[in-house]
């Protein structure tokens, strides 16, 4: 399962009335909030119409649901799905069926979470889920703070899928990225998978600026010689993708990660791959307080790195 995961919730779950009582709701509401807010993606049916429901004040919707929706939408955690149904959901059931259309445009990495009376017309599907029986669900117990995975572009492509199709701001952080070391030709492929969309994502790459160990003084002819190859590798893909990318070269730094506005990811072999299919690698979600460190450390502003030349993609 990827470190980020996408789901769907029926309107009844926010509901306090589907609850015995307030401080019921809550205790569950408390327990999506903590993975939503991390490691989480919730489906904004029919382009939005879905958080539309909320505003109706017919229902009583809990103080600790409506505060979980604000934090969501804050931290654009949102993700707005066409239509998969011929007409508008009239009741929470039908928003349920609703979800599950979407399943057959983009397979859910979660699943859909619901109330008792919802999961009583679903009885036979896995996907839908009780909120106050998710552990007994394979999809929500089989999140994890870390994945093992082959180091080809494939799977790259299945585990950042989420990240790389909804966040506003990705930041590659890899010391030796480069078009011309036969690992990184499938990097392309990750930047082609951020574009074609709206908002365009703000995307980063950030590597050193020496290319031996042995010598890292900051040649310019080096420096010069890779802004060209990141061009001539790189700059159809973000110009068809729609997207523009800016290149930072830094003095010095080892440690590799995807930073986004969704998730930090610890990458040990960064984006590089083998043709070796023993190869593995294990990626780890940071949390937040450290995904905001790493993105920090590597604001030019921040002076915890000497920024020795940068350069844009578009």
């Amino acid at each position: 399962m990827p470190l980020l995961a996408d789901y769907a919730i029926t309107p009844d779950v926010f509901d306090a009335a589907s609850y015995l009582n307030e401080e019921l709701g809550r205790a569950y509401l408390q327990q999506i909030k903590r993975v939503l807010l991390s490691e989480g993606l919730v489906r904004d049916l029919r382009e939005g119409e879905w958080r539309k429901v909320f505003s109706d004040n017919r229902r009583s919707w809990h103080r600790h649901g409506k505060e979980l929706l604000k934090k969501l939408a804050a931290q654009g955690r949102l993700v707005r799905f066409s239509p998969a149904l011929d007409s508008l959901p009239a009741n929470d059931a039908e928003w349920c069926a609703e979800a599950l259309g979407t399943q057959h445009v983009i397979p859910f990495t979660g699943g859909v979470i619901v109330t008792e009376p919802v999961k009583a017309d679903y009885l036979t599907e896995p996907l839908v889920a009780r909120i106050d029986r998710l552990s007994s669900a394979r999809w929500w117990a089989a999140r994890s703070s870390s994945v093992r995975l082959a180091r080809h572009v494939a799977a790259y492509q299945e585990h950042l899928a989420p990240v790389l199709r909804c966040a506003n701001s990705i930041m590659f952080i890899d010391p030796h990225v480069d078009p011309k070391r036969s690992g990184y030709r499938g990097f392309a492929t990750l930047l082609a998978d951020t574009g074609a969309r709206t908002p365009v994502p703000v995307i980063e790459i950030h590597r050193v600026c020496w290319e031996e160990p042995r010598d890292k003084r900051p040649r310019p002819e080096f420096m010069n010689g890779l802004e060209q190859r990141f061009n001539e590798a790189f700059a159809n893909i973000v110009s068809t993708a729609g997207i523009k990318v800016e290149v930072f070269l830094w003095d010095d730094f080892h440690d590799r990660y995807l930073i986004s506005n969704l998730i930090g990811i610890s990458l040990p072999n960064g984006l590089d791959t083998t043709t070796d299919p023993n190869n593995l690698t294990t990626w780890t979600r940071l949390g937040r307080d450290d995904r905001d460190n790493v993105q920090r450390e590597f604001d030019p502003a921040s002076g915890r790195h000497e920024l020795r030349h940068r350069f844009v993609l578009e």
